[in-house]
């Protein structure tokens, strides 16, 4: 099990994040690079949906808080892309499996392989041990951080789009399943900035309004010289507390850096925001169940385990936008 220790959550109270070398095997890296591969192999998404990712506020709001795609993906298996990928016509200039951002947002309730490390017992420990009484999962994304295209992600937290009230409520994990090095794109981060709030929200415009987000306060700038570069090896786990400030520079490199990451959220006494951009699919730490809905409640079933065998599930984003 993977127990945290009292010197490393008081590391991760300190700083915000807290890395876990070797937290996952090779094998599992493995495993979930097969079935990703497997996936983009069924990808087939519509000309009208082939979207642009962007972590520049104005490009966000164009290139996806503007589209249904982007806004309907919260429970769904959907593809997101890198910039200048495409022509005028939306035909692919670099080959698919290369011009491929991310796959979000919710791997880790259709797909078997993704459910599954999403729930293992090592995932439940560790929520157990940061003391959430009602852990659920409200976001996973496959980030591939392709070479030479994989392009910066701006300093952000995260809370800034998955806003909850209180605060203090969302954590991410980030799995490493390569190398993640200066030189493709590792993480950065300003050791004890989860402690002043959050700066700014994307928010979710009224029901036909255009763009379909918008943000509120703006993104302060940032002291460079007080990130720090986090390079790990291929199966670490990072945990990211959901106001910490964090960011990473574009891949110039020759090798990729993928990553699979999911979000928790205490459930326990937390209101998931109304206006926030997604669509809440929860599901349950604990068990795997799902449910849509607004308000928060238990999952008193009992855990998933690792070993329960695996089945191919339909793609639900691979033929609809």
């Amino acid at each position: 099990m993977a127990y945290l220790s009292p010197s490393q959550l008081q590391k991760f109270r300190e700083d915000g994040f807290l890395v876990l070398e070797g937290f996952w095997s090779a094998d599992e890296c493995v495993a979930m690079q097969r079935r990703i591969g497997e996936i983009l192999a069924e990808m087939d998404v519509p000309l009208h949906c082939r979207t642009e990712f962007s972590t520049q506020e104005e490009e966000q709001l164009r290139a996806q808080g503007s589209t249904d795609y982007f806004l309907s993906s919260g429970d769904k298996i959907r593809f997101f892309f890198e910039k200048g990928v495409f022509d005028e016509k939306g035909n692919f200039l670099v080959p698919p499996e290369k011009s491929i951002n991310k796959i979000g947002h919710a791997l880790h309730a259709h797909d078997p392989v993704f459910r599954c490390v999403t729930h293992s017992p090592k995932v439940q420990a560790l929520a157990r041990s940061l003391g959430l009484r009602m852990p659920v999962v409200v976001q996973s994304m496959y980030i591939f951080k392709q070479p030479h295209l994989g392009g910066e992600v701006s300093p952000h937290q995260d809370a800034s789009f998955l806003y909850t009230e209180p605060l203090g409520r969302v954590l991410g994990v980030w799995i490493a399943l390569e190398d993640a090095t200066l030189e493709n794109g590792c993480l950065w981060f300003i050791p004890g900035s989860h402690t002043g709030g959050v700066s700014r929200r994307m928010v979710r415009a009224p029901a036909g309004s255009a763009p379909g987000t918008s943000f509120l306060g703006t993104e302060p700038a940032r002291d460079n010289s007080l990130f720090v570069p986090t390079p790990v090896r291929r199966g670490a786990l990072i945990l990211i507390h959901g106001e910490v400030v964090h960011k990473s520079e574009q891949n110039f490199s020759d090798c990729s850096r993928q990553a699979y990451t999911f979000h928790l959220m205490e459930a326990a006494g937390t209101v998931w925001s109304p206006d926030n951009w997604a669509f809440l699919l929860l599901v349950s730490v604990q068990t795997g169940r799902q449910e849509q809905k607004s308000g928060l409640d238990a999952f008193p079933e009992i855990c998933l385990c690792l070993s329960r065998p695996q089945h191919n599930l339909p793609l639900e984003a691979a033929s609809r936008p």
